[in-house]
């Protein structure tokens, strides 16, 4: 008893970047604009590929999906450290840097 399993997906653009999801993913993608809090349901119009029964492309986005997702967490990631050096020149220079985050839970692509 072999059972065929479907998998659909999704890809979607947001930040400046491209993911590919499907449902009941969990995503750390670059934190929305807006004022959103915990439990904020987020729908994203910029789909670029669904593939499930038929695979559909967008140029550049597919007309009249959406995917619609659930703001889980927003947060800073973990911190960089950037060291300038130069050499023979007593200059020494560390900066850090925290990139802000929003984790979403895909919930539906329609």
């Amino acid at each position: 008893m072999s059972e065929t399993k479907t998998t659909e997906f999704a890809i979607i653009e947001t930040g400046g970047k491209q993911y590919k999801v499907s449902v009941g993913d969990v995503v750390s993608i670059e934190k929305l604009p807006g004022d959103n809090a915990e439990g904020d349901k987020i729908t994203f119009d910029r789909v670029l590929l669904v593939e499930g029964k038929d695979t559909k492309i967008g140029s550049p986005y597919v007309d009249g999906v959406t995917v619609e997702a659930e703001l889980t967490e927003q947060g800073r990631g973990k911190k960089l450290d950037i060291i300038r050096f130069r050499a023979k020149s007593r200059y020494t220079r560390r900066l850090g840097h925290r990139q802000p985050f929003s984790k979403v839970t895909i919930t539906k692509i329609a």
